[in-house]
């Protein structure tokens, strides 16, 4: 008896958690509101030539090797 007891409850939890994923808000057709920037390509290539060319070439693992290679012993 008790076995079908915790059965049944956890197949209620689980049909409780699978219909509550399928429950969608009304839609009323209306379209929501676009608040996001426009892009403005002009501004957008501009701002890319101001940006500085690197002197160097970055390197991101610098810090986790030596810079020169190991020299091989003769």
């Amino acid at each position: 008896m008790r076995i079908l007891v915790i059965a049944a409850a956890v197949l209620a939890l689980t049909a409780a958690s699978a219909q509550a994923q399928g429950r969608r808000q009304p839609n009323d057709g209306a379209k929501p509101a676009d608040n996001t920037p426009k892009v403005d390509e002009k501004a957008y290539k501009a701002a890319l030539e101001r940006i500085p060319e690197p002197k160097d070439k970055y390197d991101p693992w610098g810090g986790a090797r030596p810079s020169e290679p190991a020299k091989k012993p003769k």
